[in-house]
Order: C-alpha cells, then structure tokens, then sequence
C-alpha cells in the first residue's frame, strides 16, 4: 500500500514458513491507494483504531500505558479522511489489553474532540463494565450501574456509544431474562442510538453463555428479541462470532432500521457486498491497518464496481484471518502499526500476521506517521 523507497530488485527478506524452512523473499511494489476519500460511500464503515505509544515515556510498559497522544490523534485524522469512522476504546482493540477505564476515557474524550473541530466525523465509543471487577459484581444491579457510569461519561463528553460485552454479566446473568433486565434498562437511558456488540467466546473465554445459553440458536432468538424490542434506540448491532451464515441469519431478523455491523475477520467482504437480501456493514479492527484499502475498495463499491471492490479488498482477509484470535506463536513489536488486536497482551501479533503484513505491504512507515 505504500511506494517502496528503493528499486523492487534491491530489496530482500529472509522470512520463515509454516514448515519451519526460511525463504528469500523479494519485496515487490505494492498498490497504491488514495490517501483520501475518493468519492462516495454506500456503506458504513468504522476502523477500530488502535493508540501509538510512547516509546520514551518513563513507564513500565507491562503495567502502565504511555500514549503519545498527538500520533494517536493524527492516525485518527487519517481514517477520517478516508470516508471511515473510528471506533474508539474498542474491546477488540485497547480494552483488556492494554488501556484501563481512565486512559480508555481520556481517548475517547480527545478523540470526540477532534472529531467535532473537523466538523463531526464518525466516531462511536466503547462504553462497558470493565472498570468493575468481575468478583466483585454481586448482582444485576452492580451491573447495570457499571454500564450507567460509562455510559454517562462518555456521553458526557459528547461521544456516541458502542455497547460493549460485560464479563460481569456473562458471570451473573443466568438466563435470558437477566439479560432481557439489563439490556432494555440500559438502553432505554441512552441520548442516541447505540452500536452493540457481540463478542463470542472464541474471542473472550469469559463470555461463554452470554444472553444467558450455550446454545448460539437459542443465544441469537434472545439478542435478536432484544434489540428489535429497543429498535429506536439502537443503531445496530457488531457481531464477532466468525460465523458467516448466522450473521447473515440475524442480518434478515433485525429491525428493518437496524443495521447489522460485520466483525467477521474471515468474510468481511463477502458480507459487506451483500446479497439480493441485504448486507452488512463493517466494523473491524483490520480496517485500522488497511485503511486506504478498505476506503479505496469501499468507493469501487458505491460506484457499482463489485469487481474492483473485490479486487482490492478480497486478497486483505487472509491477512486479517491470521491476524485474530486465536495466536498461538507470537512476536512483540514495538511499533505503531501493531495494535495486539484480538489477543491479550501489548502489541502482540502471530508471526503468521507479521509475514503476511510484509508480504502485503503493511509495514512501511505509512505517510502520517513520516510526516510527524
């Protein structure tokens, strides 16, 4: 995605392979996209964008998060101008894995900033429960009250609110009426239209049985139920259950003025284009790394060119399937471009992901970062 700074010849890597063996890998000029949005858009579609840190900041980074927040503001900027919007302070992203409820708050505060100096742009927040201890939530009501203090400040500071999984209520809710409880007396205290999101256990262990079933059929009727009861107060719902069939399911099932917002890492373009019934669209973590890709893609979209959408983004999913959960071989990288989406740690991505990220053209320094 970026112009190589040498002739394509003079460049080389000796980069490893799935059978253990090493090969030379040439790197070849990459596509180029736009850097802002060219066109139009005819579908939704958010980056969950991740912080760069601070490599000089005084801190330890295993317990403590040093942001540079300039750069992290300036990434913003940049998906902006691509026509996308930002997810901001996203469970998929920082949350558990990096940003406490605090520094996650101050994020979404300065990111809500500079989104309305520019006139507005799209963000949407995270608003949870992760600031409340998994033991020491007693009951429904610690719960509710946790989602009522995010909800509350991130509002306050002016932000639209993306409904995240509570692992305090994967513990207590013991069935889908405790759900049903928490869910509609949320959701009926929002200023605006909310984004839930759906995260399955294949991402987060600690939210197996949510809605209050093991059963995913069972699981779906109980979500679907939800949200079509509180439709005016939701603007859509994210699914991350890497089930194409099932999102497709409940995409037919929801309100007709709720979308459904794809977190598919595995088919997201397949999803986002749609069929005679309908389509998704997106928001996703690889949309941060990719993001003159998915904008470019996206605009052949909106423009009747299904070809070319699918030309551009269709070879990014092997990437973005390697890159989510679960890693089990991973590498550290002290870098901006690695966000340690889908895994439990500070810039943690498979080596798999890595090599992919090179192969793809993913790595060089993209042109707001030079520019600082």
């Amino acid at each position: 995605m970026n112009k190589p700074v040498l002739p394509v010849s003079s460049l080389s890597l000796k980069l490893p392979n799935a059978d253990r063996s090493v090969e030379t890998y040439r790197l070849a000029a990459s596509r180029t996209f736009p850097s802002k949005l060219e066109g139009t858009l005819n579908r939704v579609a958010f980056s969950a964008a991740h912080v760069v840190a601070d490599p000089l900041a005084d801190v330890d980074p295993w317990l403590t998060s040093a942001v540079d927040w300039d750069r992290t503001i300036a990434f913003r900027e940049h998906v902006w101008d691509l026509g996308l919007g930002v997810a901001e302070a996203m469970d998929t992203a920082q949350r558990g894995m990096g940003l406490d409820w605090p520094t996650s708050l101050e994020l979404i505060q300065r990111s809500v900033k500079a989104a309305k100096a520019r006139g507005n742009a799209l963000v949407f927040s995270g608003a949870g429960t992760d600031h409340l201890a998994v033991e020491d939530a007693g009951n429904l009501d610690d719960v509710i009250r946790a989602y009522e203090e995010q909800i509350a400040a991130v509002e306050k500071a002016g932000g639209r609110i993306i409904l995240m999984a509570s692992r305090a209520l994967a513990k207590i809710g013991r069935n889908p009426d405790d759900y049903a409880k928490v869910y509609n007396r949320v959701l009926s205290q929002a200023a605006e239209p909310v984004i839930i999101h759906w995260l399955g256990d294949m991402f987060d262990p600690a939210l197996a049985n949510y809605w209050g079933t093991s059963n995913l059929d069972q699981a779906m009727d109980v979500a679907v139920g939800v949200i079509n009861a509180n439709a005016p107060k939701v603007d859509g719902v994210k699914v991350s259950l890497l089930d194409k069939q099932r999102e497709i399911d409940m995409r037919r099932r929801l309100d007709s003025n709720v979308r459904m917002y794809t977190g598919d890492d595995f088919n997201y373009a397949e999803l986002i284009a749609g069929d005679d019934q309908g389509f998704s669209h997106a928001l996703l973590g690889i949309f941060d790394a990719i993001a003159p890709a998915a904008s470019y893609a996206l605009s052949r979209l909106a423009a009747g060119d299904e070809a070319g959408f699918h030309d551009v983004l269709g070879p990014t999913v092997p990437l973005s399937a390697s890159c989510s959960w679960p890693i089990s071989t991973v590498i550290r990288i002290i870098s901006p471009w690695s966000a340690g989406r889908k895994a439990r740690g500070r810039h943690c991505i498979s080596l798999n992901c890595f090599v992919l990220r090179i192969k793809q053209g993913c790595l060089p320094i993209p042109s707001w970062r030079r520019a600082a």
